[in-house]
């Protein structure tokens, strides 16, 4: 069995040189990581992780805790924290929480009986207390939770703001927000926020219908809105913004059905731009982008920066810009 001085041999390198290689550390140059790679390759040598989780004290093992892994948006932020963590020598466990705080807390406690050296929160039900107990790194997707942990997350003011203005620049005199649920201190609400203000600043007339907890599929949204807006009550409205791309496409879809042309009658802009949205082919969504593949890039490396820092340095939290994505629906 070949080890680590034989690769180390065989690319013509220093034994440091290959684990640095290995364990993606300082500077290596393409040239040098490829002979490293080739040298691998030829002996079949695979390094052995249960001594270098051993040597390390680490398990090289993150986790991950969503709402709902089935929803577009965290099913695409989960790809590229999984992308992200692979390429520096890590492996992701995934969790589903459903939004409910007993499932939340026991796979917190699973992953640390696991010996993950960190977390990526993007499911926020327990109270701000139990994660600030939690005895290893912690990173917040789109909550602030507390100044020791750091909080990732896409600017969602300025997404409501921008969402506001542009159907306000189109004419809308009367507008709609369906919301995500209120009683969290998330930064998503912060969009409601932008929407209220903008509205306010412009003089234009508004109502907010706000959503609920543990539902994040489009079953879930088109019952809501059918339920929640009357035929009538939805004529009264010129403009609305939606919480997320699925309410949005099921608004659309309601309109529709209601005889209400869109955007003619009714502009719609929703929030997001998911793989969801990318695959629709009509409408093409009007929506705010908030781009996932830089979120779960900043998420993983904060959450390394964390686990890998010596001195326990506080690491500052990081906002995403948002994008207009401007489609068929206004």
């Amino acid at each position: 069995m070949a080890s680590i001085k034989d690769v180390a041999k065989e690319a013509g390198v220093a034994v440091a040189t290959v684990s640095r290689v290995m364990n993606n550390r300082g500077y290596i140059s393409k040239e040098t990581r490829k002979k490293v790679e080739q040298a691998m390759d030829a002996l079949d040598y695979h390094p052995n992780q249960i001594a270098r989780a051993l040597q390390k004290n680490q398990s090289f093992f993150i986790g991950i805790i969503v709402p709902d892994s089935n929803h577009p948006f965290f099913s695409d932020l989960i790809k590229y924290v999984e992308m992200s963590a692979n390429e520096k020598n890590y492996k992701l466990l995934i969790c589903n929480s459903l939004d409910d705080p007993e499932k939340e807390a026991n796979y917190i406690s699973m992953l640390r009986q696991n010996q993950v050296d960190g977390i990526i929160m993007c499911s926020h039900t327990m109270n701000i207390e139990s994660y600030k107990k939690v005895p290893f790194p912690i990173v917040s997707f789109d909550r602030f939770i507390s100044s020791n942990i750091p909080c990732v997350g896409s600017d969602n003011y300025r997404g409501g703001e921008l969402a506001t203005e542009h159907l306000i620049q189109l004419g809308c005199k009367r507008l709609l927000h369906i919301s995500g649920p209120l009683d969290l201190d998330i930064l998503a609400n912060r969009r409601r926020d932008a929407f209220v203000i903008t509205s306010m600043k412009h003089g234009v007339t508004y109502d907010i219908i706000e959503g609920a907890h543990n539902k994040l599929t489009f079953d879930y949204f088109w019952s809501f809105v059918t339920e929640n807006i009357s035929p009538a009550q939805l004529r009264e409205y010129d403009g609305v913004f939606c919480s997320n791309d699925i309410v949005a496409y099921a608004l659309y879809i309601y309109a529709e059905q209601q005889g209400i042309r869109v955007p003619e009658q009714l502009k719609i802009i929703g929030y997001d731009y998911h793989s969801f949205t990318r695959m629709l082919q009509s409408p093409k969504l009007t929506t705010i982008m908030q781009p996932s593949d830089r979120i779960g890039v900043m998420l993983t490396n904060t959450l390394l920066q964390m686990i890998e820092s010596a001195d326990g340095e506080l690491i500052n939290n990081t906002t995403v810009d948002v994008t207009l994505i401007k489609g068929e629906t206004t």
